[in-house]
């Protein structure tokens, strides 16, 4: 069984710039089910069918398989919950590790999100200036809530 272990933060839009192009990346979203969420992704010219369970803690479990960009593009345009989610991904290397830097457009525009994938709940790492508050129990920021209830949408604090 394929456990992810992930911890989402907010990202400081002052002290972090994209170092490159990044990857765009168009997802939705056939089921959102309570307990699983079967997800259509395209990132750049590959293209995935992924099925995660409920959150644990940082933790659950997600079967990813490649399939055909043509399949995913029309599951995406004629099969897929809307809104879509839309976003362009940066890699950075801090301290050794790899993060991922989410921009989101469209309904999502405004949010940018940093998640780094451990190998145990506990592991520690160093964490980058640009680092902002930790979202990762906080389900507003999983990305198949953001296809149900954009960023955009939300009230202000």
């Amino acid at each position: 069984m394929a456990l992810e272990i992930e911890r989402k933060f907010l990202v400081n839009r002052d002290l972090w710039r994209p170092r490159d192009d990044g990857t765009a990346f168009r997802q939705g979203y056939l089921s959102r089910a309570e307990d699983r969420v079967v997800r259509v992704r395209v990132a750049g010219g590959a293209a995935f069918l992924t099925v995660k369970g409920r959150t644990s803690g940082v933790a659950r479990n997600e079967f990813e398989y490649p399939i055909p960009v043509e399949d995913a593009e029309q599951m995406l345009d004629r099969l897929c919950e809307r809104p879509l989610v839309e976003k362009t991904r940066y890699e950075e290397s801090v301290g050794g590790r790899l993060w991922t830097v989410d921009v989101f457009q469209g309904e999502n525009d405004g949010l940018i999100l940093a998640e780094i994938e451990l190998a145990t709940e506990s592991e520690s790492f160093e964490r980058p200036a640009w680092l902002g508050r930790e979202v990762s129990g906080d389900p507003r920021y999983f990305n198949s809530e953001l296809s149900k209830n954009p960023f955009g949408y939300w009230k202000a604090p």
